[in-house]
């Protein structure tokens, strides 16, 4: 289905961003000529430093990244950066350069989130930046900024946002694995969502394989060097029906069912126009990370060498679910060895998640190669030459990765989703022309917000000059030139927290591992896809305690109702997690709904924690229990808890409300009104003017949002700042 981006939406948004002011207050005009290199940004996700052998890290043994380690050879490793606990926030600070407490993004945005846990349509993103410096945008893969439920503009968000074209999935996560193979067995049948080979209990080497317009090829594995008949007819987009010639196919086959990594409902974005593609269309079909790796060759390869780039390759790999990718994707695995994986066990799902990252790694390479940006030696490694093309490559990790994948010596409890350093501390590696002595590692604080203003260094533009409102970023180029360059940042800042749902709503507790609540995962499906037991409204799992189907709204009253059922408590995953560090020391301060039973009530418990960083490669002292400093027994441990302290609450204070401006502009007035009377009549549900009353917001943009606006109506903002 196609239809038309939001006119006036997107003209509002545009027209506010581009029209931002100079330091003088003037409007900015730029030269059109291209400013600055093209720009290849590589996201991956839930790939934490813990991961990679680039680093010092991986364990005993990390993923096989040799094109990934072939960059970092030719760029720089910044050893020290931060990233957001979670997906979207930390994906929103590449984009807008500010931190989660001023976006109101603080957790991965699930489809009960508002708008106004979502990007915002006023908000200055890159590619509207780069758009300046008369650069070409696009992003292909995992969205996840905003919508597309409870927002206007639903699928047509990444082009509201800026980006001249799209080609992914906007709502970000794959969807649950399809135990049922596409309808050819029962569900629970085969948990990676294909029939497997022989060896496994009901696998098979032969079938038919239907497409949706029901054709049909026979598929059979003639080596156990091949993937299971299953897995191939899988990756061409097809449905394997075991043991059996083409013919009149079953009807059960279930071909408008989502099936994890290999059919997905794709959104592609060109023109202004957005078109839905549909479960039975052949380019919703096959393996994501290969269809995110295609559709950026193309757009790449299709620019006018006049007209400067950035294309964002944002790929879903390695977040859950894990299914295993197509084994020529893989560098030393796949094939029979793999036959009787279980998807849902955590051991074997650290396999394929492995499987997944080298599979990226492999794409990664292919792209540069069918760009021209490298070239393979006669061995197949890969030939990267930084000063080759005027192309600057960002490899990033969006958080640390999930619990059940964490490399030792990295902590599982305190992964993605927490603000200690398995959760937060993320590669990040820059290559390209500017580059002086490469093969070099910065260990300067860095965070992932300064990406944000190091896009616009590139095209030439000074974001604190171009942007109207507080930019969290540093700047990362001056590293790239200059070896010897001194920290850029006295501070270091990350935190997660819970989205804003209507009327003080939030996630369901899953339950992770039988030890573990959290609120993280954003429905019951993602849940169980990452390997949890739902404890949310519609739970199905007997070991949840029963109260009639209701289930239980936060973790706090799954522990209450433990307790009366005489089984033992879980620990609890903090509902806001944050951290602020200097050059030596590190606090976290993690807050969370606790029930405590001698009281049988449900209270506020904030903890905090003081760490002396330690960042050796391979083994790191980590942010563990037993290296917490506090309570003080020095005064040099006081001094450093209370000035890092102060700083944090400084920082938290440094974005004041300001009921009313919907439009981040610093002031309500008439524009407000303006944009509120639209949205109230064209939508009437979240946006940016759903505003806080009695505490919550409602979801809706209705005539009580319209009172604050005139209540508020000529008020300047309260000043905001940045702490760097």
């Amino acid at each position: 289905m196609k239809k038309a981006v939001p006119v006036l939406l997107a003209a509002g948004a545009a027209a506010f961003t581009l029209a931002s002011c100079s330091s003088d207050g003037s409007s900015a005009a730029h030269d059109p000529t291209p400013a600055g290199p093209n720009i290849l940004f590589v996201i991956m996700d839930d790939v934490g430093i813990d991961q990679m052998a680039s680093f010092g890290y991986g364990g005993a043994k990390p993923p096989h990244m040799p094109n990934m380690d072939a960059v970092a050879a030719a760029g720089v490793r910044f050893r020290n950066t931060w990233s957001m606990p979670e997906c979207s926030p930390g994906r929103a600070a590449f984009f807008v350069g500010r931190y989660p407490f001023r976006t109101h993004i603080n957790q991965a945005i699930g489809p009960s989130d508002l708008a106004t846990s979502h990007l915002s349509p006023y908000d200055t993103t890159t590619p509207k930046l780069l758009k300046q410096a008369n650069y070409e945008n696009a992003m292909f893969g995992k969205f996840h900024l905003a919508g597309p439920e409870n927002n206007e503009a639903g699928t047509a968000t990444p082009s509201v946002l800026g980006w001249d074209y799209f080609y992914g999935w906007v709502g970000g996560l794959p969807g649950s694995i399809d135990t049922s193979a596409g309808g050819v067995a029962p569900g629970g049948s085969h948990m990676c969502g294909f029939v497997p080979g022989r060896l496994a209990k009901g696998g098979t080497d032969t079938g038919a394989c239907y497409q949706p317009d029901h054709s049909c090829a026979l598929v059979t594995r003639t080596s156990l060097a091949q993937d299971s008949a299953g897995l191939q007819c899988l990756d061409a987009g097809g449905i394997l029906v075991p043991n059996t010639t083409c013919g009149t196919p079953p009807a059960s086959l279930a071909f408008e069912r989502e099936n994890g990594y290999y059919v997905s409902p794709l959104v592609i974005i060109k023109n202004g126009e957005v078109e839905e593609v549909p479960l039975t269309d052949t380019r919703a079909r096959g393996y994501r990370t290969r269809i995110e790796t295609d559709a950026a060759i193309d757009w790449i390869r299709s620019r006018s060498p006049d007209k400067a780039w950035m294309a964002t390759v944002s790929y879903s790999a390695a977040h859950t679910p894990w299914q295993q990718p197509p084994g020529s994707l893989l560098h030393d695995a796949g094939g029979a060895a793999s036959d009787a994986w279980n998807c849902t066990d955590t051991t074997q799902g650290r396999l394929i998640q492995d499987h997944m990252t080298q599979a990226m790694d492999t794409e990664f390479g292919r792209l540069l190669v069918e760009t021209g940006i490298a070239k393979r030696n006669q061995d197949g490694s890969l030939n990267y030459d930084p000063k080759a093309t005027n192309t600057v490559i960002v490899i990033v990790g969006d958080n640390g990765s999930l619990g059940n994948a964490v490399k030792p010596p990295f902590i599982p409890s305190q992964a993605k989703g927490t603000a200690y350093q398995t959760g937060v501390w993320d590669p990040l590696i820059i290559a390209g022309p500017q580059v002086v002595q490469p093969d070099r590692e910065v260990e300067h604080m860095v965070n992932t917000v300064d990406l944000f203003q190091f896009f616009g260094e590139l095209a030439g533009i000074d974001v604190h000059k171009e942007v109207p409102r507080t930019v969290d970023s540093v700047g990362i180029l001056p590293y790239l030139s200059t070896p010897e360059q001194p920290s850029l940042r006295t501070i270091n800042f990350t935190m997660g927290g819970i989205n804003q749902q209507a009327n003080g709503g939030r996630n369901g507790p899953c339950v992770i591992n039988n030890t573990t609540c959290t609120q993280i995962p954003t429905s019951k499906s993602v849940c169980e896809d990452n390997l949890g037991v739902w404890w949310g409204a519609d739970y199905t799992d007997p070991s949840v305690v029963d109260n009639g189907g209701a289930g239980y709204p936060i973790c706090a009253e799954v522990n209450r109702a433990l307790v009366k059922a005489d089984r033992p408590m879980l620990s609890i995953l903090p509902e806001t997690s944050m951290a602020i560090r200097n050059d030596r020391y590190k606090l976290v301060r993690n807050v969370s709904q606790v029930y405590v039973p001698a009281t049988d009530t449900i209270d506020t418990q904030t903890e905090e924690e003081l760490f002396e960083v330690n960042q050796a490669a391979p083994v790191p002292l980590l942010d563990t229990p037993d290296r917490n400093l506090l309570p003080a027994t020095t005064t040099e441990t006081q001094t450093t808890y209370n000035d890092l302290l102060a700083t944090l609450d400084k920082l938290l204070a440094s974005n004041p409300d300001c009921p009313g401006d919907g439009n981040m502009d610093g002031v309500v007035n008439a524009a407000d009104l303006e944009n509120w009377q639209r949205i109230a009549h064209e939508w009437g549900q979240s946006s940016v003017y759903d505003f806080v009353i009695n505490g919550v917001r409602d979801g809706l943009t209705n005539t009580a949002d319209a009172s604050v606006i005139q209540n508020n109506l000529g008020k300047s903002c309260e000043r905001t700042y940045g702490i760097y």
